[in-house]
């Protein structure tokens, strides 16, 4: 494995884990909401990785859309890959509030299935996940510089 390797493998796992905070993000943001487009209360979504396919040499995209299924090219060495955005299976929880304007008959409420805490977890894993990517990336380029000065 190369120098550049190293990098192409810190990158992957940085947009990777950048889209699993945006994801966590956009869950947190939505905590409250009942209503979608697609009908009844917003559903948690997960961020599915997997390790990359080591056939191809390009270097990582570094876009959220490009990291998406059918747009990102294995990249060579180890690293990840985002092979999907999921949306839970998790039934909505049920809140009894009558006086809420999405209650139905009975009084319940369909909230989204999202814990706040286990958000705050994830994106806090995701966020150390990505500080390690660039801590790697960081010693990469010190070797990679003393090497050349070795050579002055």
């Amino acid at each position: 494995m190369s120098l550049f390797d190293s990098m192409t493998t810190s990158a992957s796992g940085m947009t990777a884990e950048r889209l699993r905070m945006e994801v966590g993000a956009d869950n947190l943001a939505n905590a409250n909401s009942t209503r979608t487009e697609d009908g009844g209360p917003y559903r948690r979504k997960v961020v599915n990785l997997e390790p990359r396919d080591e056939d191809t040499n390009s270097f990582p995209n570094v876009s959220t859309e490009e990291m998406l299924p059918g747009n990102s090219p294995a990249e060579p060495g180890d690293g990840v890959r985002v092979t999907g955005i999921e949306e839970s299976k998790e039934e909505p929880r049920r809140v009894y509030k009558p006086e809420h304007p999405d209650a139905n008959e009975e009084g319940y409420v369909e909230m989204p299935n999202i814990d706040p805490v286990e958000e705050m977890v994830d994106m806090m894993g995701a966020s150390r996940a990505y500080e390690a990517n660039v801590s790697a990336v960081q010693s990469a380029k010190t070797m990679f510089n003393q090497g050349l000065q070795i050579l002055q």
